[in-house]
């Protein structure tokens, strides 16, 4: 079966797309799958992942939104991998790859969105990276302490998407643009429909690039891609899309995600804050899976715990060690 898909690879794939056969392995080496590719073997872990079930539970900016369309850490993640594999479609790279980067990209990240990042990595000596826990969580816990085991491929891809990220593949290259088209353009979305933005005050010189509604925007942005990459051992947008992307970002940092974080950035860095110090002070009432971690490293066993955290979870953990309850005396 996974022979077909390798021929169908050698017969269509460009040829700076990375083959399945081609992979550098496992972390460790384990008997193949006769009927799935690496690839695909490593996208099926990653869906069927604890982390993976957590994301529908975590802010992606707005934190318990009034409404049922707002992002969640989850959809984002779904957007992620449908633009990417649109960019790793058209421009004939590995679709298998791209989707398992992707769908992993943020397994890592903490409750209550980047604010719960920022106080994680100013909290713990070693710093706090989503990008690095999301690898720490394919790698070292998920499967109770084991792994997911996963390609070198897909690690690399997960470690490497953020802005600042060197992706050793065009398929992990894909997933770090989708990233960003993804989160600004429906946060923009977000944004409008919680009333902190109106659609006639994005920056005119982003909206002659890409146009104002989500759907062009993402179309233009996937377009310009395929065009400046098409046949190239390279995958990145043009000088002036990538700046108008870049103009958008700024922007939705100043008028959007500082707004929004401050709505929680109090409660979010209270809670993170005590809970952070609590644990650290008694390693010993952390769940089973972490207290090996805090025989050696305290603070990233904390940081482990914590970040796993869906946004309920968190506040409940919280209102059980801090907040008085009924009939406790």
């Amino acid at each position: 079966m996974k022979e077909i898909t390798f021929e169908k690879e050698r017969a269509f794939l460009s040829p700076y797309a990375k083959k399945s056969v081609e992979s550098k392995g496992r972390l460790h080496e384990e008997s193949a799958c006769s009927m799935r590719t690496d690839f695909q073997r490593d996208r099926d872990r990653i869906i069927y992942s604890k982390a993976f079930l957590r994301l529908k539970n975590k802010t992606q900016v707005f934190f318990a939104p009034d409404g049922d369309h707002y992002m969640s850490r989850l959809t984002h993640t779904l957007d992620v991998s449908q633009i990417a594999r649109s960019l790793a479609r058209c421009l004939s790279l590995n679709e298998d790859l791209t989707e398992a980067i992707a769908l992993g990209h943020d397994l890592g990240h903490t409750p209550f969105g980047h604010v719960g990042e920022r106080v994680l990595n100013a909290l713990s000596p070693h710093g706090f990276r989503h990008n690095q826990q999301s690898l720490r969580v394919v790698d070292v816990l998920e499967k109770d302490g084991k792994g997911l085991n996963l390609t070198f491929e897909v690690r690399n891809g997960i470690v490497n998407h953020t802005k600042s990220g060197s992706p050793a593949t065009l398929e992990g290259a894909a997933v770090s643009l989708a990233d960003r088209i993804a989160y600004i353009n429906h946060d923009i979305e977000d944004a409008i429909r919680a009333g902190f933005l109106r659609e006639e005050e994005l920056p005119e010189e982003a909206v002659r690039v890409f146009g104002r509604d989500t759907s062009e925007r993402i179309n233009a942005a996937i377009l310009d891609i395929y065009e400046e990459s098409k046949g190239k051992d390279y995958v990145r947008m043009s000088e002036k899309t990538g700046q108008a992307l870049d103009l958008l970002r700024t922007f939705m940092f100043e008028h959007v995600y500082e707004r929004a974080n401050k709505l929680i950035q109090e409660s979010a860095e209270r809670l993170i804050t005590n809970l952070y110090t609590y644990f650290a002070d008694r390693p010993e009432e952390l769940p089973e899976l972490y207290r090996n971690t805090a025989e050696t490293d305290v603070p990233r066993a904390v940081c482990d715990y914590l970040s796993s955290m869906t946004d309920k979870y968190a506040i409940g953990v919280f209102n059980r060690l801090f907040v008085p309850q009924e009939g406790g005396v």
